[in-house]
């Protein structure tokens, strides 16, 4: 574990794991922390890959105060952790808003990023724009930031029992929420951009495999959203788990594993 300085005092806290094969970094979803990778780290690692986690600033045990959280800050740091550990040839795979953070994370890596990997994936798009009418409205955005920032406490505890289809664990569900719970507050500046994100013209710039898992009982990214990058993007390939809430890598544990790791072997 270490940190890593990205905004003069300010620093964020990452976990280069190691392995021998290619570098894959982990960026956990909004208000998570790099532990919500725990149950796939050892597996990824026997597979051969190099694994590295993260925590967005404001969440988990990077810094809270820093003055910029937006999602384009977030991916800058990732770009900083690639400069860091002199890495090339990097696959980034998001989780949620995480999506969103990776896919600005591959723009800005250009030749140094040979993949791209969107786990439930908040990117491009989060809500309906009026030539593609697939997500939520912004509206809702709003008024789950506006829900939030009223009642902190009980909305994140909420929020914690819906990304699962199945009911979690209490130990599992416990975690989530404690996860959320240790985020900043001022992290909801973070989740309110998706009210308006619209990344198709810097994803379809991207000339790299992408990957894009599709969990069609989502609540929180709608599978079409999944899908379209699936269907739209050039190079992208869609793995679909019907039956999958928002964390397939918990839920579809070995179906995951085994369409991340040929998707990496295939690179």
């Amino acid at each position: 574990m270490a940190r890593l300085a990205v905004d003069g005092t300010k620093s964020i806290y990452f976990e280069d794991l190691g392995g021998a094969g290619r570098a894959l970094i982990m960026i956990h979803g909004w208000g998570m922390d790099n532990r919500c990778w725990d149950g796939v780290i050892l597996p990824l690692q026997s597979a051969g890959h190099r694994v590295i986690t993260m925590d967005h600033r404001g969440c988990g045990r990077s810094d809270h105060d820093f003055a910029d959280l937006s999602i384009a800050a977030i991916a800058s740091d990732v770009v900083a952790l690639v400069d860091h550990l002199e890495l090339s040839d990097v696959v980034v795979n998001g989780w949620s808003l995480g999506g969103a953070v990776a896919t600005h994370s591959a723009s800005l890596l250009g030749d140094r990023c040979a993949g791209l990997i969107l786990t439930a994936g908040a990117s491009p798009i989060y809500t309906q724009k009026p030539d593609l009418p697939i997500g939520g409205l912004p509206s809702d955005v709003e008024g789950n930031v506006a829900a939030m920032n009223d009642d902190r406490v009980n909305f994140l505890t909420m929020l914690a029992t819906a990304i699962c289809a199945k009911p979690p664990s209490d130990a599992v569900l416990a975690s989530m929420a404690g996860a959320f719970l240790n985020s900043s507050a001022r992290a909801s500046a973070t989740l309110a951009e998706l009210a308006h994100l619209d990344q198709r013209d810097m994803m379809m710039a991207l000339d790299i495999p992408l990957l894009s898992f599709i969990c069609g009982q989502d609540g929180f990214v709608a599978p079409d959203i999944s899908r379209w990058v699936a269907e739209n993007h050039p190079r992208a390939t869609g793995v679909e788990f019907p039956e999958s809430g928002h964390a397939p890598f918990m839920e579809e544990r070995e179906g995951y594993l085994a369409a991340l790791n040929n998707f990496i072997n295939e690179l």
